[in-house]
Formats: C-alpha cells, structure tokens, sequence
C-alpha cells in the first residue's frame, strides 16, 4: 500500500493551501483553551504550597510559620506531572487508535471532575487534606497529559502549510496565559479574603494569623480551572475528526471530504480512493522502516523536550524560594498567611507579565519565518547564558540592593525559554511522524518531558538545599548556585542534541513524515 500513496489526496492539500480564515482561529481558540486549563491547573498548586503548609502544619510552640514536610511538598507539587506523564502516553496512543476528537472530549471532562474533586479533598487533617489532594491531582494530570498530544495534533492537521507553525505556537501560547490568569485569580480571592476577614502577622498571633476562613482560599483557587474546561466542551464536541485521521487512518476519504468542505466552505473535488491507498503506510512504531525514517527524529524530540523540561519546571515550581531568597518577599513571620499567597502570586505575575507571556507570542509572531530550527538553538543558546549569568554573580545578586539584576536576568531566562525550546519541542512532534504515529510519538516526547519536569521539580528542590543549613526536613544540597550551574549545563545539552531536530517550516505533513514516499525510495533527511 506504500508504494502507492505517492500522491497526496485532494482534501488534504486543499487543507495545505487553505487561505487562514475563521475556522482556523476558531480552532486554535478551543484547542487553547484547554492548554489554558492544563496550565492553571498544573502552575496554580505552586501558589498555595505555602499557604497549605500554614494551615495544616503550623506548630503553635515553634517561632516559624508551618510549611509542608518535604516529602509532602514533593508529592503535592509533583503528582500532578506523574499523571500528566501517564496521561501523555496512553491518550496519545489512544488519539491515534480511536480518533483525535472523541479522546478530545474525554479529557476535559476527566480535568474538569478532577478538578473539583481536588478542591474538595476531604476533612481538616493534614493526613485526609493531603492525601485525598494528591490522588486527585493525579487523575487531573492524568486529563491534562491527553491534552498535550492531542491539542497539538489537530491543530497541525487542521492548519495550512504556511501558517502552520503559528497555529500550534498559539495554541501552546495559551499556556502563558493560563499561569498568568492563576496569578490574577490567587490575587483577587486572597485580596478579597484578606479585606473581609483581617488577620495579624504571625509574630503577633500565629494562631489567628491562619484564619480559618484561609482553608476555603487555597480550594477556591484550584476549583476555579473547572470554569474554562467547561465553557470548551461544547465547542470541542462541534469539531469534525481531523481530515488526516479520518482518510489516511480510518480510510475513509469521502467522509474527510464532505467534512473539510463544510469547514473551509468551498467543493472539494472528491477521488474515487480504495481504503487501502488512503491508508497508506502499514509499518507500526517499533519497526525497522520507523527505526530508519523517525528514529533519529524520535530521539531529537524526546532528549530535547525533557532537558528543557528539568530547567524550566525547576524555575517555574520554586520561584517562590527564589523569591523568598533574593528578599522580594518578607520573612514569612513578619506576614499572615494571605498576605503571603498574596505576594507569592504578585511577583509571579510580575516575571509572566514581563518573561513568561512575551516569549510565547514571540514565537508565535516568528515560527513561520525564522523556523524551528533556529528559535530552539537560539532558546537554549540563551538560557545557557542567562543561567550562568545568574550563577556566576550569585551570591552578589542575592545581596539586598542587587535584587533588580536578579530578577531581569531571571526573567530573560523564560522570555527564552518560551521564544525557544517549550515552544518548539512542542510544535515539531506534532509535524514531523506520519498520521498514524501522530499522536503516540507527539505523547512520548512529551512524557519523556515531563519525565525531566520530575526531575527538574524534585531534584531541584532538594540539590538546591544549603551545604550548611539546609530547610527542616531536608538534607544537605549542593547549594543554590551550583544547582544553577547544574541547570546552565542541562540547557548546554539541549542545544547540542537540537541540531537533530529537522526544519518542518514550510512542507506538507505528508511531506515531512514521508507519507507519500513509498518504502524504496530514497529518503532525503529533513533536517537543517
């Protein structure tokens, strides 16, 4: 059947050369908005941590404010990528057995119930409180994984060739905003809170410093992903399956064609196709033919996403220890319990309005005529730097005074990474594998991302532990500053396995995977 599929079928290149129009847009929007989602949910437990370590384990006999055991706080902030990562892989897989769009649907509803369910965690005890929040957020990663692979794969099926790469840089830009709306919901609740029931700092009154209206607080804030997640449902289910799955996978080329005609709102001439050559290629993930044409491919997406993942989930977890670290927030006893989950998530906001949102819509505004290639290299080329820009002058910019250069150069770091590597590890996968493979590969790349988020989050919460004095509960690290040096270095990594990853700007899917290339003839690498 190869051998035959030399031709690309009519519906798919009038997809190809499709002026961008209103469907477009209006794809990205429902596809964006479930990135939203999965970014508030997975960012927003990094705003609370500090206020669930106040609740439920502040000791009135000691003089410092309660904060979670470490093994709690691991648990807490990384369960959710555990899940996500299962998540990634088996709805990835499933998006290319059963279809993009019914899997589609079925988790945002998993996200949309996990999230209430975790603001609902049972009982006042930290043991129920933590336990039942824990289980919850994994099945809500476990939502937020399938979106990964599916997100990106019908927006690279649904797009034009020319504009292709911004589609999908917007849909993942969406994730910019998602960390930047939990910020601006954590400030209004806790503001809001904080006006209607004023408590004392905790050097005055460390009991009433908690307020027992704070526990309804952290459950407000996680509960309100469920808002977005809903409003997208309906949309989702409206969308026809991708024209791609429907005639190179189900076969089904009349169907795809009736389906795109309505969507691009022009006729569509209809071929009289045989299942068997809209099909095309037969050979499965671990063949050898995979091996020959994806194989290096497979390995530039997987190393790169997951270096980039160690460095960038280790910065975006912790910044509130950086924070707290460099002085631009006050020492935790001087404060009550919301008005330091109102500060966390002010200077939060500050380095997404500033670092975090710009660099997404950098890319998005360049993909298409800069391409992938050089955005990645140029990303992780200036992580490296800014990292060490940190590290070297470390124990400098901590000092109070030097705060400013800190914080820009911080910033810098995520303009980069988001004008870099996050956004094209995730582009690329969804274009380069053939149909069938799509959505599977596009989810092992971004599990063995996420594998490095693990890494990152846990590893550097407990690398980056003082030599002498490390926090309660945890043993000695390496410091703050080698940890940063240890970051430099996996960014270096990245930039050196980016020069596998092919330059897919421009081509037809079919093209890039090769689909329309039958098994004998000779392959021209993609790559830059």
């Amino acid at each position: 059947p190869a051998a035959m599929a030399t031709e690309q079928l009519n519906v798919l290149k009038a997809l190809d050369v499709a002026k961008t129009q209103l469907y477009h847009f209006k794809a990205v929007v429902i596809a964006g908005m479930g990135f939203f989602t999965d970014a508030y949910d997975l960012f927003c437990i990094a705003l609370v941590t500090k206020l669930l370590g106040r609740i439920y384990y502040t000791d009135p006999a000691l003089n410092e404010p309660g904060h979670l055991p470490a093994n709690v706080s691991a648990a807490v902030n990384g369960v959710a990528l555990c899940g996500t990562l299962a998540g990634q892989l088996f709805f990835g897989w499933l998006g290319d057995k059963l279809g993009r769009k019914s899997v589609y649907g079925f988790t945002l509803i998993l996200m949309v119930l996990c999230s209430i369910a975790s603001g609902l965690s049972f009982g006042h005890e930290a043991k129920g409180v933590m336990g039942t929040l824990c289980f919850f957020r994994f099945w809500l990663g476990f939502g937020v994984g399938g979106d990964y692979p599916l997100s990106a794969t019908i927006m690279s099926e649904y797009a034009n060739k020319k504009t292709r790469g911004t589609f999908i840089a917007a849909v993942f830009a969406m994730q910019g905003f998602g960390i930047l709306f939990g910020t601006i919901v954590t400030i209004i609740v806790s503001s809001a809170f904080r006006h209607a029931f004023p408590a004392p700092p905790f050097y005055i009154d460390a009991a009433a410093s908690i307020g027992p209206e704070a526990d309804y607080v952290w459950r407000i804030i996680v509960m309100f992903g469920t808002i977005p997640a809903a409003l997208t449902y309906y949309w989702r289910m409206k969308m026809p399956e991708t024209a791609r799955y429907t005639a190179l996978i189900a076969g089904n080329t009349k169907q795809a064609t009736s389906d795109m005609s309505k969507v691009l709102n022009k006729e569509i001439s209809e071929e009289n196709v045989q299942g068997e050559r809209a099909t095309g290629d037969t050979w499965g993930l671990f063949s050898r033919q995979f091996m020959k044409r994806h194989g290096v491919h497979l390995l530039a997406t997987t190393s790169t996403w997951f270096l980039l993942d160690v460095a960038f989930y280790s910065q975006n977890l912790f910044q509130k220890d950086i924070f707290t670290k460099i002085g631009w927030i006050p020492p935790a006893k001087t404060m009550n319990a919301l008005e330091e989950l109102y500060r966390i998530a002010r200077a939060q906001a500050l380095i997404a309005l500033c670092g975090t949102v710009p660099g997404y819509w950098f890319t998005v505004a360049f993909i298409d005529i800069i391409g992938r290639f050089w955005i990645q290299l140029m990303g992780f080329t200036m992580m490296t730097i800014f990292m060490l820009a940190i590290a070297i002058p470390y124990d400098y910019l901590v000092k109070p005074g030097h705060h400013t250069g800190f914080v820009v150069l911080y910033g810098l770091t995520f303009f980069f990474a988001n004008f870099g590597p996050n956004s094209t590890t995730f582009i690329v996968p969804a274009e380069i594998f053939p149909a069938r493979l799509r959505s599977t590969c596009h989810g092992i790349s971004a599990a063995t991302g996420k594998a490095g988020a693990i890494i990152g989050a846990f590893g550097f919460l407990y690398a980056s532990q003082d030599q002498k004095k490390p926090e309660t509960g945890y043993s000695r690290g390496i410091g703050m500053r080698n940890a940063l040096f240890v970051l430099a270095g996996t960014n270096f990594l990245g930039l050196l396995f980016s020069l596998l990853v092919p330059e897919s700007k421009g081509k037809s899917l079919e093209e890039l995977s090769k689909e329309n290339v039958g098994d004998d003839d000779t392959i021209a690498p993609t790559g830059v």
